[in-house]
Formats: structure tokens, C-alpha cells, sequence
């Protein structure tokens, strides 16, 4: 398990925020935002030292379990052009049986996320979703047509959630179990990219480095 005390520190022009990231070996890296400092970084971090031990904790279980094969580039082809067929399909119907308008559609190759949705009614989803249980499926579409009426994870979004998809904590749990190496299992040797991305409202973590963020005056933002 890495040591929290060796943290490594990187400004970032573009970033918005203060993002710890804990790494699959266990390693943690904090970005710092333009505007930031090293010195609120680090307090950030120690802040978070509860959360930080306990990916590395779960980062160390993890290094012990195989790894799925990847499937081979033709497949992965194949399924993705099944995934832009039956994909915005599904989502526009579930839309339509919530009483939701949904401004666009994008299947696409996120890296680290299962779905996200813009205010502006901009629906992405993961392609890797067209191998999922439909119920899982079906929940990370009815969490993102959600943030069409809440763009946050607050109380009030999770009983919209709850009420749309009641089972929804078997499809949560799911996700947590297999998702990581589902998505492990359908990214080939096209894939790649480094791990971790910020998680927050209106986004779904898919796998790779546990992320904690903060922006001032924003609530802390977590994977979900």
C-alpha cells in the first residue's frame, strides 16, 4: 500500500477544481487548478486521508483478482455499432415513458465514465452498456434522464431515481461488484489512457483510479 505522506503534487492550466486520485498501485496524485495552492492542496488531502487509506485498501484487494481477457478489435467494432442501434433506442423510450425530452444522443468510447448528461439535455453513453443486464443498463440511463430534472446527487435526485427504478441499489451494487471488470473486459489494445476522471453531478464513474474532487464553494464529488 502506498504511503499518503508521498503525495505527488501537479498543476494543471485547465483544471477546476483540487482532484485527489488514487491510482490501481495505490500511488495518490493531487491536481492543483490554476488559481490553487500547493498548500490547500495538501490540507485537501489530509482532509480526505479516511477516503484516500481506504481506496489504496481496496486498490490492494483489487491488484490480487484477475483480469478478464479483452475481447479482440473486431469484436469490440461490432459491438459498439450494436451498442449506436439499440442504445439511443432504449434511452428515448425510457425518456418517453418518464414524460422527458432528451436534447441529443452520443454513444461513445468514455474512458471512465458509464453515462453523463449536460444541462443542456446532452445524453452520452458508454458503449460498453450494450453487454450490461438490462437492468443495470436501464438504471445508469434512468440516473442520467434523472439529472434532466436534478443536475446533482442530492436526496431529491436519488428519490426521483427511486421512484423511476425501484431496484435501483441491486443495479448500484452491480456496478460497484462488476462493473470494473466489465469495462476491463471490453477495452482492447485501441483503448488505453491514463485512470480517473472527475465523477460528479450528472456523471457516472465506469472504472479505473478512485477520484475525489473539490471545488470552492461545490460540494465534495465522489464516484458514484
Amino acid at each position: 500500500m502506498a504511503d499518503i505522506n508521498h503525495i505527488g503534487f501537479i498543476r494543471h492550466p485547465r483544471a477546476r477544481r483540487y482532484v485527489i486520485r488514487v491510482a490501481d498501485d495505490g500511488t495518490v496524485r493531487v491536481t492543483i487548478p490554476r488559481w490553487g495552492s500547493k498548500r490547500e492542496a495538501a490540507a485537501f488531502a489530509e482532509q480526505e486521508r479516511g477516503w484516500i487509506e481506504k481506496q489504496q485498501r481496496r486498490a490492494e484487494r483489487d491488484s490480487h483478482r484477475s483480469t478478464p481477457p479483452a475481447f479482440p478489435p473486431e469484436v469490440e467494432r461490432e459491438l459498439r455499432d450494436l451498442a449506436k442501434r439499440e442504445l439511443p433506442a432504449r434511452l428515448l423510450g425510457l425518456a418517453a415513458a418518464h414524460g422527458l425530452k432528451v436534447a441529443r444522443v452520443s454513444i461513445r468510447n468514455q474512458r471512465w465514465r458509464w453515462g453523463s448528461c449536460s444541462r443542456k439535455g446532452h445524453i452520452c453513453l458508454n458503449w460498453r452498456l450494450v453487454q450490461m443486464p438490462d437492468s443495470v443498463r436501464d438504471y445508469v440511463m434512468i440516473h442520467e434522464l434523472m439529472h434532466l430534472k436534478r443536475m446533482d446527487h442530492s436526496p431529491k435526485f436519488w428519490k426521483l431515481v427511486a421512484q423511476a427504478c425501484p431496484d435501483f441499489a441491486s443495479a448500484r451494487a452491480w456496478l460497484r461488484g462488476d462493473g470494473p471488470s466489465t469495462y476491463q473486459r471490453l477495452t482492447t489494445s485501441e483503448g488505453g489512457g491514463e485512470s480517473g476522471t472527475v465523477a460528479g453531478a450528472g456523471s457516472f464513474a465506469a472504472a479505473g483510479a478512485a477520484v475525489s474532487s473539490r471545488a470552492i464553494g461545490a460540494v465534495n464529488a465522489r464516484p458514484t
